[in-house]
């Protein structure tokens, strides 16, 4: 099986390895998710949290992600601004980090081998100080979180205002469909954006 490019430092920060073995096939993704942060032991829910939002994602857009895997990785501040400094040259932490998966372009791979959406990284400390600082409860932000980083996986950026207003409203949707309120709801749409990493 081909890693993700970002793999191997995922494994340097949380010194695992990621074993798939074999695979069944699902019509979503096969999320994996890596706790390598003592601190999210506060956030016992955090895995489930992120499955859900994982999967509402999934079923909402249109996209080849059947019999894919992605990883998320929820580690602390030191390990994401390592991610950020290293893979970014931007030396903070940031709340949430994507890593696409280069995708074979030519034959030679096993057929049966899943394919890599790639690897999202989310830090507790940030993530907390803005779910406190916006007096969100916890696991909104981290569906949040969670959403925008596997939307980064297939494809959706929001380095233009045009395909950062499409982003979030693909977030809107999809979030809401969890039951959880507009992240945006007093966001100004002539206003320059603050964006996500």
């Amino acid at each position: 099986m081909r890693k993700p490019f970002a793999e191997s430092a995922l494994e340097a920060i949380s010194g695992r390895n990621r074993n798939s073995g074999a695979m069944a096939q699902f019509a979503l993704p096969i999320t994996e998710v890596l706790v390598v942060a003592d601190c999210w032991q506060t956030e016992p829910d955090a895995e489930a949290v992120i499955q859900r939002a994982v999967a509402a994602a999934a079923e909402m857009v249109d996209a080849d992600i059947g019999e894919a895997e992605l990883a998320v990785m929820l580690t602390d501040d030191a390990g994401i601004r390592t991610l950020n400094s290293n893979w970014r040259g931007i030396d903070k932490p940031t709340n949430v980090l994507s890593f696409p998966a280069l995708q074979p372009t030519g034959p030679g791979g096993p057929d049966d081998a899943p394919r890599m959406l790639g690897d999202i990284a989310i830090a507790y400390e940030t993530t907390r100080k803005e779910a406190d600082d916006e007096q969100k409860p916890f696991d909104h932000h981290l569906s949040h979180l969670a959403v925008h980083g596997f939307l980064h996986l297939i494809g959706y950026d929001h380095e233009k205002d045009g395909d950062a207003e499409a982003m979030e409203t693909l977030e809107q949707e999809i979030l809401a469909q969890l039951g959880i309120p507009d992240p945006y709801p007093d966001r100004d749409p002539d206003a320059d954006r603050e964006r996500m990493d």
